[in-house]
């Protein structure tokens, strides 16, 4: 049971950090204009930078989903880093700029590939060891 919905998570984190992705690449002014930023010459580069790292969350999640659809060893690895990096990310940005919504959406997203990670690895202990 755990497997299946740390499955149902990692595939809807994948699939909202491809949307951004895309948003940073393909319609760099509108997906500014939802963070409540200006686009301009300013702020192109930011996008560009932005989006590419966008990319290579989507990436982490992407092998992440793989490994776990697999049963592949070192999924926990993958799954514990973007973990905590949502988890981190959404504390930060609700800290810096007082966002509730980045707190709920990023953390709660965090928390839940964590623990799901966790109750997958001891149900794995637990059948090892009978």
């Amino acid at each position: 049971m755990a497997r299946t919905l740390l499955l149902v998570v990692l595939s809807i984190a994948l699939l909202l950090e491809v949307a951004l992705t895309g948003g940073a690449f393909f319609a760099p002014a509108f997906t500014l204009t939802q963070f409540g930023v200006k686009y301009g010459p300013e702020t192109t580069f930011l996008t560009y930078i932005v989006g590419w790292l966008l990319g290579f969350v989507s990436l982490v999640a992407l092998v992440a989903l793989v490994q776990v659809w697999q049963r592949q060893r070192g999924y926990a690895t993958w799954c514990y880093v973007l973990g905590l990096w949502w988890i981190g990310i959404g504390i930060g940005i609700y800290y810096a700029f007082g966002k509730p919504d980045n707190l709920l959406l990023d953390s709660v997203k965090g928390l839940l590939i964590v623990i799901l990670t966790w109750r997958c690895q001891a149900s794995r202990v637990m059948l090892r060891r009978y």
